[in-house]
């Protein structure tokens, strides 16, 4: 729903009735992940949720969800040739959940809205199938206190489980379906409950402002992440150097990194190739959670470091998590080329694709987070 929230937002406080349409399961090669949305409103459709493939489909059942007031779940690509009677020639299957939005159906939206555009955490949770009432939804604000969301979903001990879980897939970033038994059991899989979680984008955490970051920064914005660069010298970090960007810190990198929160999504990238910067800050960095810290240099360059964050205390476990030379082995040389296989590291770690062409492999292409 990201990407179309600010057109829908515009709609809702116009006082317009639309459909929303919101992937909720995707099974082997469907182009698009769960929480990719389409809206619909008159002869206008915003977003998508298979990338062209069932569009038109979608957009005849958001007009029927409307007129009818009751939300739909819809299966797309059951079998191959169902796939290319609607377009999903890629032969993938998804679920999509089309509901009618307006101030009287979604009175969250705007406050959810606001919470995204504030970089707060928020989830929302929905009723797809079951005893219950589908399109029952509940919205839930984490840094809140308890008993503060919105909405409920039929029972009380049913809300108390699913904020559980809510919490849970929002720190992790998680959107996706959960199934509870009516009373909120978790053994049980008579209701499924989405659960689309709109938390802070992970953070790149660059450090050295060189060439090499420049392009780094650019991707790692394209990939979705918030991008700070760091260095100590002001002559070279400047936003005039960085304008792909978030923000532009000048400061000794290990003082920084020392100063932020690190969680389990944040990726740091050292750059700064000289053991008078990267050493002091490998040795916070990698006492830290974060889900990726990677080094530029040489293999001499690499075991020399070692060396040195040995003698500073770091165990062989802590040295292990370290990516260096940093990248996968693209034979990248420019800048921009050493971003693309800095990329694709973070990719298929996020993933756990093998690195290999697809050409050379068999069975599912897309597979599930490892992390």
């Amino acid at each position: 729903m990201r990407d179309v929230l600010s057109q829908i937002v515009r709609w809702w406080e116009a006082g317009e009735r639309f459909g929303l349409a919101t992937v909720v399961g995707t099974f082997r090669s469907a182009p698009r992940p769960p929480g990719a949305s389409m809206a619909v409103l008159g002869t206008e459709a915003v977003g998508s949720v298979s990338g062209g493939c069932v569009e038109g489909a979608v957009y005849e059942l958001a007009h029927e969800v409307v007129d009818a007031g009751a939300p739909v779940l819809q299966r797309y690509g059951v079998s191959d040739d169902d796939a290319y009677s609607v377009g999903l020639t890629c032969g993938g299957i998804i679920d999509v959940f089309v509901e009618d939005v307006s101030r009287e159906t979604y009175p969250e939206l705007g406050e959810i809205a606001a919470s995204i555009e504030r970089r707060r955490p928020v989830a929302v949770a929905t009723i797809l199938s079951g005893p219950g009432t589908v399109g029952a939804r509940r919205v839930i604000w984490p840094d809140r206190p308890p008993g503060s969301a919105s909405g409920s979903l039929g029972s009380a001990r049913l809300d108390a489980a699913v904020d559980d879980d809510v919490r849970g897939m929002l720190a992790q970033g998680i959107t996706g379906i959960r199934r509870y038994g009516a009373q909120g059991e978790r053994r049980l899989d008579d209701l499924q409950v989405f659960v689309q979680s709109f938390a802070p984008a992970p953070r790149m955490l660059v450090f050295g402002a060189i060439d090499f970051a420049a392009a780094v920064a650019r991707i790692g914005k394209f990939l979705g992440y918030h991008v700070v660069v760091c260095d100590a010298r002001p002559v070279f970090a400047t936003t005039k150097r960085f304008p792909d960007a978030d923000e532009v810190v000048v400061k000794w990198p290990h003082d920084y990194l020392s100063t932020v929160q690190v969680d389990e999504r944040t990726v740091i990238c050292v750059l700064t190739h000289d053991p008078k910067f990267d050493v002091p800050l490998l040795e916070v960095a990698l006492r830290t959670p974060a889900a990726y810290v990677g080094a530029m240099g040489s293999r001499r360059t690499h075991e020399d470091r070692l060396a040195r964050l040995r003698e500073a205390g770091l165990k062989d476990e802590d040295l292990a998590r370290l990516r260096s030379p940093i990248g996968l082995d693209l034979g990248a040389r420019t800048p921009e080329e050493t971003a693309v296989s800095i990329a694709a590291e973070l990719i298929q770690l996020r993933w756990g694709g093998t690195g290999r062409s697809l050409t050379d492999t068999s069975g599912r292409i897309h597979g599930d987070s490892i992390t």
